[in-house]
């Protein structure tokens, strides 16, 4: 299970820092960085994206593709700016923040109280009007009612971090607190990630194999590419690649072997059948209705309103994600070869990560943010510590790009990257 393996790769790395191939400060070509970015955020991508196709269940949304992919472009958008304002303003590591499976369950709770289950005629297909104002309402009510609970919940964290508490509270967050409360929230991950793995196990399978075989057998390996520079004119060096992009290079492959499975018909065509769903022509329709850009902003559902029980049970997630975050923060020092986060450090993390859930909260991703695991365990894959790589990671506001997530093959949102972290 991936904290027992997380803790494993920082001890091994633990007094190593020379086998890191880029540290916190040093800032690798802009194209590595590029790549590195894009690594990352496919990384963070299956738990990232799993979170609004959850939600579009309580929100009425199974039947909506286009807002659901506008949910898509939100979350990612806000996830990019947390992550920007956590390496620049708050703990200063190379950590990656999105959206938050902590939140889900309060979240999910709220939804299913009386006032807030979806009507019948939204669970039919066939009499449902994207379009029809009574729909949006619908919907944006309950989005409303979400945003202002998450808003007033992400000012406890704002208060706890600015305010010197959870630095205060340090000892009583050990080792014993920690694995057992992220233990916990990577178990809510099983059903959601074996639901979309059993969609293929072949495909879930084969881009498993990959990452390992990448990362662990192909590593040392290094291909030789062209360079210019004004002292040697044009030459090659050797990267590492397999060892740098492990996860981009194993999914990619994947996706391209989708992608041939599905022009040739290997795959099925029928809906109901087995494997149809790895398909990479399934909802298509979206993105020809998808603007090229969409900027996502403060209010754009509607003004947020607040419920008493929803602001509870947030605040209940809230806390965890606290908890887990202190870890993180820990874990990638040491992965980073930098020494152990100060008390002040700490204390700016988390108030930072409380602005990000104010401010999800504000743009309506109906989630907040939190530090993310899976890409600590990058950071030891690839040995790139850089804060570069991360600031790369996010922030796009391609509409078809992110209508494009809705549609991928389900597969491949079992998320390798919270599966077991792989090291020496």
């Amino acid at each position: 299970f991936y904290p027992s393996f997380l803790f494993s790769l920082v001890s091994s790395f633990y007094g190593h820092s020379s086998k890191l191939a880029y540290c916190v400060t040093d800032i690798p070509p802009w194209y590595l960085c590029i790549f590195l970015g894009i690594q990352h955020y496919l990384t963070a991508f299956g738990g990232i994206i799993a979170i609004p196709l959850i939600l579009s269940q309580g929100l009425c949304l199974q039947h909506d593709s286009l807002t659901q992919s506008h949910l898509i472009s939100t979350i990612f958008f806000v996830s990019g700016v947390c992550t920007l304002l956590q390496v620049t303003f708050g703990v200063r590591l190379p950590i990656l923040q999105g959206g938050t499976f902590t939140l889900l369950s309060p979240t999910m709770a709220l939804l299913s109280m009386p006032e807030w289950t979806c009507p019948a005629w939204t669970q039919n297909a066939s009499l449902v009007n994207t379009s029809s104002p009574e729909f949006i309402n619908v919907w944006q009510s309950r989005m409303q009612v979400l945003q202002g609970s998450i808003m007033v919940g992400s000012l406890f964290q704002v208060l706890v971090g600015f305010s010197g508490l959870i630095g205060l509270f340090m000892r009583f967050i050990g080792p014993l607190t920690i694995a057992p409360t992220i233990s916990l929230i990577g178990l809510s991950l099983f059903d959601s990630a074996g639901m979309n793995a059993g969609h293929h196990w072949g495909i879930s399978s084969m881009t498993t194999c990959l990452i390992v075989i990448f990362s662990q057998y192909l590593r040392h390996i290094s291909i030789p590419f062209p360079k210019y520079s004004k002292a040697k004119k044009f030459h090659t060096s050797r990267i590492y690649i397999f060892q740098i992009l492990p996860v981009l290079l194993g999914i990619t492959l994947s996706w391209l072997i989708c992608y041939l499975l599905t022009i040739y018909n290997v795959l099925p065509s029928d809906p109901d059948k087995y494997g149809y769903l790895a398909r990479t022509d399934i909802k298509g329709d979206v993105m020809g209705r998808a603007p090229w850009f969409r900027f996502p902003y403060p209010g754009q559902w509607g003004v947020p309103t607040v419920s008493l029980a929803g602001v509870f049970g947030i605040l209940a997630g809230v806390i965890s994600s606290m908890i887990e975050s202190v870890g993180d923060y820990h874990a990638c020092a040491r992965l980073s070869g930098a020494p152990p986060p100060p008390r002040h450090a700490i204390n700016r993390g988390i108030g930072v990560e409380g602005i990000g859930c104010l401010l999800a909260g504000a743009w309506g991703t109906g989630n907040g943010t939190t530090s993310y695991s899976e890409n600590i365990g990058a950071l030891g894959i690839t040995k790139v510590q850089s804060k570069n790589s991360m600031v790369n990671a996010k922030s796009n506001t391609l509409g078809k790009m992110k209508c494009s997530h809705c549609a991928p093959t389900p597969p491949f949102f079992w998320n390798p990257g919270r599966g077991p972290i792989f090291h020496d």
